[in-house]
């Protein structure tokens, strides 16, 4: 019986996982940014804003944790490709209220490589734990904390070019 390629690339003729070959594509500067954010009471984000939460700096803890989780991506991903990071850039931005009344830290991982792979899934890993690191740093004070809206925001370098999220 013979099958058609997947146009999902971690799959080969006959639907089996593995890593793409990208031995032979041309290594070009690759940017990937991720976003997201962290919802939370007012008095969890006071804490944070004060430095007086009971574990220490929470952002800085929470960026050291997101440079970390961007460097061990292939660790954690099956099928990614270990990569040499030349820049893993974590910023924050606290956000007292909104229109909907939520109140929480967004936070925005910039990541880059000169190589023949992107560096997406290297970027929303560091969001997703600095997240996380966050929430477990709170969450003797709040449980409630909701991480939402991960996603690539912006993606240049490699064959296909650059992708901005509208």
């Amino acid at each position: 019986m013979t099958t058609s390629p997947s146009p999902l690339t971690h799959f080969d003729a006959q639907g089996q996982a593995h890593m793409v070959d990208v031995g032979a594509k041309p290594a070009t500067h690759r940017v990937a940014i991720a976003t997201g954010r962290i919802e939370m009471q007012p008095a969890t984000l006071a804490l944070i804003e004060s430095g007086t939460a009971k574990k220490g700096d929470v952002l800085g803890v929470a960026r050291i944790a997101g440079i970390m989780a961007a460097k061990k991506t292939s660790e954690l991903i099956p099928l990614c490709h270990p990569l040499a990071l030349t820049r893993v850039a974590i910023e924050f931005e606290v956000a007292n209220a909104r229109v909907d009344g939520a109140c929480g830290i967004f936070c925005a991982a910039t990541v880059e490589t000169v190589g023949p792979t992107g560096v997406e899934m290297e970027a929303l890993t560091a969001v997703q734990i600095a997240l996380l690191t966050i929430y477990d740093m709170c969450k003797a004070v709040d449980r409630a904390m909701v991480v939402r809206d991960v996603m690539v925001t912006e993606k240049r370098g490699g064959k296909s070019g650059v992708y901005v999220a509208s």
